[in-house]
């Protein structure tokens, strides 16, 4: 299950920040931040139109929306006076009407009169008065595109600007932006538009556009350097960023190189700057600026549910170690707090080592060492894992590594006490084209996961194999309604249930599995205890609906079971859950609270289950 991670910012003695919200914050902190503060009321009107317009204009409008935060001293309350009129006319501009206008009153002082005076009535609150005449709208007359160097459609509708349509100031920028982009992917950086020409003609209420683009001169990678690293090694900066020195030009390069710097997470802001073209072949040089993070960095999270306790975490991480982006984590956490005893609940502890660029750019190497205890209702598990992956990227969307695993196991189940020495090499493939990791609303997720593995100690061979893929759809295009769905299946060859370690065994239940049961309590029996079995199936579908901008709702249904056998063989039916769930959208994911209830409950299972974390379930 996802962890809560909550970040405090101090603001005083009495106040501080949770996910960008201030609670506890004072009138009187409120009052000393904006000095001589000038309070104001505003009415805005809009001779014509519907209301729809007039709300349109009002949510423009800063006067309107900022009324509760008043500026400091009339020159303030002018100035955001002068910037509204400005809003206002652009919103209007927005619509297609270019005939409008709009009055301001201070006071009842024209906003002209006030600029000029520099002094208002001293009555307080001071009156605003706003009046919009929003004209009549415009359409597109006559339209002409065309480049002065390159090859650019000169089809204006190829470019939103079809004569007739609406002539929105949205769209004219819209295909300025378009035209320049085409331009700047086949080569082009200085692309611009050269020239603009518009008309607007009261009498017809037409808009006439001209826009001529220059592509300037193609262009090719040229030397690339770094500005602004202080323990990273500049070629380390060039060698990840995979600049084609000497290809064309492409924005879709710097957009990638950009990628996989951010990627390496030691730095706090990276710019890619173009540099003068020059020379015969047209060369362009790009500076890499950077600012690097602090390289220490100290972490704790929590996370509870009603069937499996509170759990907490904690980390510590070198970044940059080397000054080659390598990272170095210690990593502990204790689980099932308040539903075990202290000898009785869960602990781990990790320290992983990640060197990226290892062997080129596109691959790293990753090492860690854990030791865990897991105690859940089927069994008591203390194991201790040691394992390195050489990890390669294929595409943005596909990655995948291998490598090697020792893994040690001391585990009491239904069967009895037990230990496993297993020697493994474990691989995994993974595809990932969400939109948002933490909230999608589009896009597929598909990990694929295999390891042949040998027990040295009770000389068994057995081999691992888990797949799950899950889906997002959004059925509007406010994204406001998503349908997700997810489907995990997982088999193990081994000679028995019981050769095969209790912790490795599938298991079904809990909170990333089928809520609304105990925590892996669902699969094949042993006089009443559960063992875990040979297969898996799991089965999720969700439906999220945002109510507003940072509230939620969910409605999900759970299914799965675990069976003895490596196939499954569906002897017991599926497990049901189903529930419902709130959301709180926060800036770093959706903060989530879901309720299930068990459908066909067994021995151990929850009437009902309560989980709290960070991101949506899957």
């Amino acid at each position: 299950m996802a962890s809560v991670f909550l970040t405090t910012t101090a603001l005083s003695a009495n106040a501080f920040e949770i996910f960008g919200k201030t609670f506890f914050e004072s009138s009187k902190d409120q009052a000393e931040a904006v000095p001589d503060p000038v309070a104001y009321e505003t009415e805005l009107s809009v001779s014509t139109g519907s209301k729809e317009l007039t709300d349109e204009l009002s949510a423009a409008s800063l006067l309107v929306q900022q009324q509760a935060k008043p500026p400091s001293g009339e020159p303030g309350l002018i100035a955001r006076a002068l910037s509204d009129r400005e809003r206002l006319i652009a919103k209007l501009y927005g619509d297609g009407r270019y005939g409008g206008t709009v009055e301001i009153k201070l006071a009842g002082v024209p906003l002209e009169t006030a600029l000029e005076q520099s002094n208002l009535p001293d009555r307080r609150p001071v009156k605003v008065m706003i009046l919009v005449h929003p004209g009549p709208v415009f359409t597109f007359g006559n339209v002409s595109v065309s480049t002065r160097e390159g090859d650019l459609s000169s089809d204006p509708s190829f470019w939103g600007l079809a004569s007739g349509d609406t002539a929105a100031s949205g769209k004219i920028l819209s295909a300025e932006k378009r035209m320049v982009s085409v331009l700047r992917g086949r080569g082009y950086p200085k692309a611009r538009i050269a020239e603009r020409r518009i008309t607007a003609d009261h009498a017809t209420k037409t808009l006439d556009v001209a826009l001529v683009a220059s592509s300037g001169p193609k262009a090719r990678f040229g030397p690339v350097a770094v500005n602004g690293t202080e323990i990273t090694d500049p070629d380390f900066v060039v060698q990840q960023a995979m600049l084609p020195e000497g290809g064309v030009y492409s924005p879709g390069d710097l957009a990638r190189a950009r990628k996989r710097l951010n990627d390496l997470g030691i730095f706090s802001s990276i710019r890619l700057v173009e540099g003068d073209i020059a020379g015969p072949d047209g060369t362009m040089p790009v500076t890499i600026e950077v600012s690097e993070r602090k390289r220490h960095v100290i972490g704790a999270g929590a996370s509870w549910s009603s069937t499996e306790g509170f759990g907490v975490e904690a980390y510590w991480r070198r970044r940059n170690l080397f000054g080659r982006g390598e990272l170095l984590s210690i990593e502990g956490s204790v689980g099932r707090i308040g539903n075990a005893s202290l000898e009785d609940q869960e602990y781990s502890a990790r320290i992983a080592f990640e060197k990226p660029g290892v062997f080129g750019p596109l691959t790293s190497f990753s090492t860690s060492l854990e030791a865990r205890q897991e105690n859940p209702d089927a069994y008591k598990s203390r194991t201790i894992t040691y394992d390195a992956y050489l990890n390669r990227e294929f595409t943005e969307q596909f990655k995948g590594r291998a490598g090697a695993e020792v893994f040690y196991a001391d585990e009491e189940d239904a069967f009895g006490e037990d230990e496993y020495l297993l020697v493994g090499l474990p691989a995994d493939l993974t595809f990932d084209n969400r939109d948002d990791k933490l909230n999608p609303s589009k896009g597929v997720f598909a990990a694929l996961f295999a390891e042949p593995a040998y027990d040295t100690l009770n000389s068994n061979g057995m081999g691992f194999v888990k797949g799950t893929v899950s889906s997002y759809v959004a059925l509007d295009d406010s994204k406001r309604f998503i349908l997700a769905g997810k489907i995990s299946a997982g088999s193990i060859l081994a000679p028995s249930v019981e050769a095969v370690p209790a912790s490795r065994r599938l298991i079904a239940g809990g909170g990333g599995s089928i809520r609304g049961y105990a925590y892996r309590n669902v699969g094949p029996r042993v006089n009443g205890e559960v063992t875990g079995g040979r297969s898996l199936i799991e089965l999720s579908g969700e439906v999220r609906v945002k109510v507003t901008d940072t509230i939620g709702i969910v409605g999900f249904v759970d299914a799965g079971n675990a069976y003895e056998d490596s196939v499954p063989d569906f002897s017991e039916s599926l497990k049901v859950g189903v529930g419902a769930g709130l959301r709180y959208f926060t800036p770093i994911g959706p903060l989530r609270i879901d309720a299930a209830v068990p459908l066909d409950p067994g021995q151990d299972d929850p009437d009902f289950a309560l989980y709290v974390g960070l991101s949506q379930a899957f």
